[in-house]
């Protein structure tokens, strides 16, 4: 896959390229990242990409002419083009898959200033935004955009690390912990020593819809719940501690005890 971000600030992504699983996808070859200076494009005469708002305003307004042929001159008939946009559709996991799976350029302009000259619009397939708040330019938004996709693709992270991340499943993740067994007071809950594995991944279900139901209750609004996970709910409500954890936890008291010593 490769994802073209058009910004005039391209020194911005340096870190972003150079460190931890971006840089590995692009040193395997996974993905292709090219960052492109808008500024490059410009024909006004002092250099200028930006302008004050016709009809008065505050600010200044990105100029349509560099925007649009940069563009021009990096796109192709299969490229998806993506401008950070306020208005748009709100960026979330279900998008990344997409992005992940059906394009093979993904293009994405990075806004400044007050905002761009609206006739710029027309040139995008779509407008995305990552959040109700304002940043000085999209190019963070395109930093997340461009890491929630690369690590979706085949081979740069390990496909069961994925499958149980937030969002995959419309649900929140399960706490996650490591050793110490206890710390400060705190200890990790005993079923995950029991050796059950079934249980376990019942209790994380389970904790998986407590803290969405907690944290983001918006997920649930049109969530389709199994059976299993509807006698999950029963069972917080009921907030006692169900036999079949009593059961994991008893068969595997001897591993528990052991972390307790340590």
């Amino acid at each position: 896959m490769k994802i073209t971000i058009l910004t005039l600030f391209p020194e911005l992504f340096t870190g972003f390229l150079t460190n931890s699983i971006i840089k590995r996808a692009l040193a395997k070859q996974q993905v292709n990242i090219e960052i492109v200076n808008i500024r490059d494009f410009t024909i006004d005469k002092h250099g200028r990409v930006d302008g004050p708002p016709v009809g008065g305003g505050a600010g200044l307004i990105m100029k349509c002419q560099p925007v649009i042929d940069c563009l021009k001159s990096v796109k192709k008939e299969d490229s998806h083009v993506v401008l950070l946009s306020p208005r748009g559709q709100t960026y979330n996991q279900i998008k990344a898959r997409h992005y992940a799976k059906n394009y093979e350029h993904l293009i994405l302009i990075c806004g400044h200033y007050e905002g761009t000259d609206e006739r710029i619009n027309k040139y995008a397939d779509e407008l995305i935004s990552i959040g109700d708040y304002i940043l000085t330019g999209g190019e963070i938004g395109a930093m997340a955009i461009s890491d929630s996709i690369i690590r979706l693709i085949d081979g740069v992270i390990a496909e069961d690390s994925i499958k149980e991340e937030s969002f995959e499943n419309q649900l929140l993740e399960y706490p996650q912990y490591s050793e110490p067994f206890s710390y400060e007071g705190e200890t990790i809950p005993d079923i995950l020593y029991s050796g059950n594995h079934q249980a376990i991944a019942k209790w994380r279900k389970k904790q998986s819809l407590r803290i969405t139901k907690k944290y983001r209750p918006d997920l649930l609004t049109n969530y389709k719940f199994s059976q299993e996970e509807l006698e999950l709910l029963k069972e917080l409500d009921s907030n006692k501690t169900p036999k079949w954890e009593k059961e994991a936890i008893s068969k595997g008291h001897k591993f528990i005890k052991k972390n307790e010593a340590d």
